[in-house]
């Protein structure tokens, strides 16, 4: 359906991520890939989305001067916010387990923005969802680090790993939000350009 609506128009998503890569290809958008490095340092003063919301456009920024009449950049940023403060990607191996061992046991939000821009707008929204973590186990949590290795995950896991199927009792919200992209979301806006 999408496909049709932009088929004049070169989408770019511009994510290292598998799991959006695979969820946009879910969508039935044709599109390329182009990731450009960029420092995520914020202020701390941003909290939540704000955070969310400042890095996924930060990301769209990198694009400025290379787009063209028909072209849509898609960037987007995820955290988990617990106690007050951002849980991004693990430093390492102690890092993800220390992590893990926080959000054991308690519930904590997972916020994803989406920036959508072309040469003459931009359009920045997000998604929260509320996940509930079961009391994970240390032998739990060793076993999920050293075996799924998530240093490239938001609070030091994915939910559709093996943690997520042994460790969320209850998700409010979107479970593709969690994994790094709201769909749902992303497909409104799309369908309102």
């Amino acid at each position: 359906m999408l496909s049709k609506k932009f088929k004049n128009n070169h989408i770019i998503l511009a994510s290292a991520s598998p799991r959006r890569q695979e969820l946009f290809k879910e969508l039935g958008l044709k599109f390329t890939l182009k990731v450009k490095p960029i420092e995520e340092n914020y202020t701390s003063i941003l909290k939540e989305e704000e955070i969310t919301n400042y890095l996924a456009e930060l990301k769209a920024k990198a694009f400025e001067g290379e787009l063209k009449e028909n072209d849509i950049i898609i960037t987007s940023d995820t955290i988990v916010w617990h106690n007050n403060k951002a849980l991004e990607k693990p430093k390492n191996k102690e890092h993800a387990v220390e992590m893990l061992q926080e959000l054991s046991g308690t519930k904590h939000k997972v916020i994803t923005s989406i920036c959508i821009k072309t040469l003459t707008n931009q359009n920045v929204f997000f998604d929260t969802t509320i996940v509930h973590f079961k009391h994970l186990t240390t032998e739990e949590i060793e076993f999920y680090v050293e075996n799924y290795k998530p240093y490239d995950k938001a609070g030091a896991y994915g939910i559709q790993e093996w943690i997520g199927f042994i460790g969320v009792t209850k998700l409010e919200g979107s479970y593709f939000n969690v994994m790094g992209l709201p769909v749902h979301k992303l497909y409104e806006e799309l369908l309102k350009m």
